[in-house]
């Protein structure tokens, strides 16, 4: 066990209350981009269960990994955030993709942080980012929610019906719809999984 665990049995107190208090405020600055600016204007539920857990994952990594030796410890740790990329099955739009560099940059940041940075500086940075993903997303007039829909007129989604696409799913979803992406076509159920964005204020 002492090969494994190291040579002290005692537990470091002070050394759990610094992970959780650098724990808490990881998740502290990530609820504040996933639930008060993601959620609030796209709703998907699915990328919050993403989001958190990158989060999370990425945080201990860096946080364990800075008591490994620095050229084993940073090239693993390079290789861990490079490739999540390829952790996905199906297309993400690059506004969600965006959001999982940023969640796992929160992540990142207060995991490496150490003596030589304070906790203001800590602190500054991690507002910084939540303030700038908030003014850009709330803050701009033009700001758009949206909502996945699963929709069964493929000959609307066709060029030169934009307009009755936009009126029928408008009319059925009580939105007044902006535009539309179609993320994928399944000709065997005779459906699109898509995209629709409205105002966020409305």
């Amino acid at each position: 066990m002492k090969e494994l665990f190291g040579t002290s049995a005692v537990v470091d107190w002070v050394g759990l209350g610094v992970l959780l208090s650098r724990l808490a405020l990881d998740l502290g600055f990530a609820t504040l981009v996933i639930r008060l600016i993601y959620y609030r204007l796209y709703a998907n539920r699915e990328y919050v269960f993403t989001y958190y857990l990158f989060n999370v994952i990425t945080f201990s990594m860096f946080l364990l990994l800075r008591k490994v030796p620095t050229h084993f410890g940073l090239a693993l740790a390079l290789f861990g955030v490079f490739g999540i990329l390829r952790y996905r099955t199906e297309q993400i739009r690059i506004r969600d993709l965006t959001y999982l560099f940023v969640v796992i940059g929160i992540g990142v940041l207060n995991a490496v942080a150490d003596r030589s940075v304070s906790i203001a500086e800590l602190l500054a940075v991690d507002g910084v980012i939540v303030a700038m993903a908030a003014a850009l997303e709330l803050g701009s007039s033009r700001a758009e929610r949206s909502t996945p829909v699963l929709y069964d007129q493929l000959e609307l989604l066709r060029p030169g019906h934009e307009a009755r696409l936009l009126a029928d799913l408008g009319e059925k979803t009580g939105r007044k719809v902006l535009r539309v992406e179609v993320n994928r076509v399944d000709l065997l159920r005779d459906a699109a999984e898509i995209t629709i964005f409205y105002r966020a204020a409305e």
